[in-house]
């Protein structure tokens, strides 16, 4: 006997549930740094505007601490966190590539593992080139 529509317990599964949901690889959050939040504006709307990223939130300054060139520095930073697919992925990391002003761009993918459908929707709407 079928559990689907029946009565809320034991083995319960609404019908919503059945429906096809998104899996951990179709999305990603996608991490950039920059050393002025105009910039990280700069990178973050013109990801939006290409629609390589549905969105992009700017935050900061952080401290940054790291190595380049054998000298261990500190520096002001501003973080620029996208919401993409794996799809768009590679167009977006192209974008940042050509507008940052960083000999390497920090750009770090991280799977989304979980997420509510309609705002997993809404990111693969608004990656939608068309």
């Amino acid at each position: 006997m079928s559990s689907v529509g029946a009565s809320p317990g034991a083995g319960y599964v609404p019908r919503d549930a059945l429906r096809r949901r998104p899996t951990v690889s179709e999305y990603l959050t996608v991490l950039t740094t920059t050393d002025s939040a105009e910039k990280a504006q700069t990178l973050a709307a013109g990801a939006v505007e290409a629609r390589v990223a549905a969105c992009a939130q700017v935050d900061g300054p952080i401290a940054s601490v790291y190595r380049w060139e054998g000298t261990v520095r500190t520096d002001q930073e501003w973080r620029v966190l996208y919401k993409t697919t794996t799809d768009r992925y590679p167009a977006l990391e192209a974008h940042i590539k050509a507008v940052h002003d960083y000999d390497t761009p920090e750009i770090i993918a991280t799977p989304i593992t979980h997420g509510s459908d309609a705002y997993l929707s809404w990111v693969s709407a608004e990656t939608t080139t068309g």
